[in-house]
């Protein structure tokens, strides 16, 4: 892996990306995305993850996020791993997922893929976490994770996406995760 993209300070904040395997569109339906934010608000509370910022896509979510003493890699791999497992589980047992088949066999096909992998890849393997060590970093990567869904053409205001921040930081509405501000 390159330099560019290790964890190297437990203090600082990061931006991660989560993308699935082939970009499959997974997140178009509310209970898989919540699934993922289950699974955040877990990290918060059990793993020592704090989130400044998130947006769940179709088939990726960005995040700006920081730990309180816990390395950072390995609350990424528990929460990709957690993840993974709760949403193929899911589509699997979804009655009205009409590309249940589909998605399961490409997840199968990418899992066939890597040796060490049990059935399925879910993940890509990479979340490209890239260190924020300076506010004009941060504020450049919290407007573009915000304004990712406006860009790809879903909304036309960042407040008007659901599963994003966006609504905490321009109208402090309370939200389904906890979020601490970057001030």
């Amino acid at each position: 892996m390159s330099e560019k993209y290790r964890i190297k300070s437990l203090d600082e904040l990061y931006f991660v990306t989560f993308s699935t395997v082939n970009w499959i569109d997974v997140f178009t339906r509310n209970e898989y995305k919540d699934i993922f934010l289950e699974s955040l608000r877990f990290c918060q509370e059990k793993k020592d993850m704090d989130v400044h910022a998130y947006c769940i896509m179709t088939n990726h979510a960005h995040l700006i996020v920081s730990t309180r003493g816990r390395p950072l890699p390995e609350t990424i791999r528990d929460m990709k791993q957690f993840t993974a497992k709760r949403i193929l589980k899911a589509i699997q047992d979804n009655p009205d997922e009409s590309r249940k088949d589909w998605m399961l066999w490409m997840f199968a096909r990418a899992g066939r893929k890597i040796a060490s992998n049990e059935i399925h890849q879910f993940w890509q393997h990479h979340s490209h976490p890239i260190e924020l060590f300076t506010p004009e970093m941060t504020a450049q990567k919290l407007d573009y994770i915000h304004n990712n869904p406006v860009k790809a053409g879903f909304v036309n205001n960042p407040c008007d996406w659901t599963y994003s921040s966006a609504r905490k930081y321009h109208a402090d509405e309370k939200l389904p995760l906890d979020i601490i501000l970057i001030e």
